[in-house]
């Protein structure tokens, strides 16, 4: 008798969306210090340990993401606008992007290339399906472009938003420290290759290491969208697996 006010007081919270917006926040403010006090620790990247309790927290209460949701929107709001925000650190390299055009333009074309032909090399290697394989293709861009490819090439829209949220926490936690053990340590090429990579989550770890590295990452992410929307259908029925 005396754990049912408790429940129902949880229960009661649980279907507030003001309980999820304060979850979300208080659960990256904590991950962010532990980040902080690590000396920046890959491995405590506060956006894949915010997601993993979230996730957690949800299963061990059975809330339907909707509910979650109803919350956490106005975050999901804030998003626009720090995207455009990324405009600002990149029209201070304005002069600099002359300089840059032409090699930023070849790593982006070969970066979104090699993404693809990787991803679905590999699913091949090891016998996917169809569905699975046009699913992991537009797995390194930002997950409306790439849900939305998914559905134009035949896959299924779902998966690759799993996939693309994989990609971008695998890249936040892992990309800088391969980089540096590959002797690159300059900001911008870093920029380039996590927002290339591994779109949000790699452009907001790059925004943690260097103004310049963030810039160039957010530029990254949007170019990379759009090339992989248009090369991604004639690369794919180049390999046979659409039709051209």
């Amino acid at each position: 008798m005396a754990e049912e006010p408790l429940q129902t007081l949880w229960v009661y919270l649980a279907a507030k969306p003001l309980f999820w917006l304060t979850a979300t926040l208080l659960l990256w403010q904590a991950t962010t210090v532990l980040y902080e006090r690590a000396g920046r620790l890959a491995l405590l990247n506060p956006v894949v340990w915010t997601v993993g309790l979230l996730i957690g927290l949800l299963v061990l209460t059975d809330t339907p993401y909707a509910v979650y949701f109803d919350g956490a929107q106005f975050i999901h709001f804030l998003l626009g606008p720090a995207t455009v925000a990324l405009a600002i650190p990149l029209y201070r390299l304005r002069a600099d992007l002359r300089t840059l055009a032409l090699p930023l333009g070849v790593a982006l074309l070969v970066g979104v290339t090699t993404a693809a032909l990787l991803a679905v090399g590999l699913a091949l290697l090891f016998g996917a399906e169809e569905p699975v394989l046009l699913s992991l293709a537009p797995k390194s861009v930002t997950t409306p472009v790439a849900m939305g490819i998914a559905e134009k090439l035949g896959g299924i829209p779902a998966l690759t938003a799993a996939l693309v949220v994989l990609t971008g926490l695998v890249g936040a936690v892992f990309g800088v420290g391969l980089l540096r053990l590959l002797g690159i340590r300059d900001p911008v090429v870093i920029g380039t290759a996590l927002g290339t990579a591994a779109h949000g989550m790699g452009t907001a770890r790059a925004l943690q290491l260097d103004a310049r590295a963030g810039a160039l990452a957010g530029l990254a992410m949007a170019l990379a969208a759009v090339l992989t929307a248009l090369l991604l259908p004639p690369l794919l029925g180049w390999l046979g697996l659409v039709a051209r």
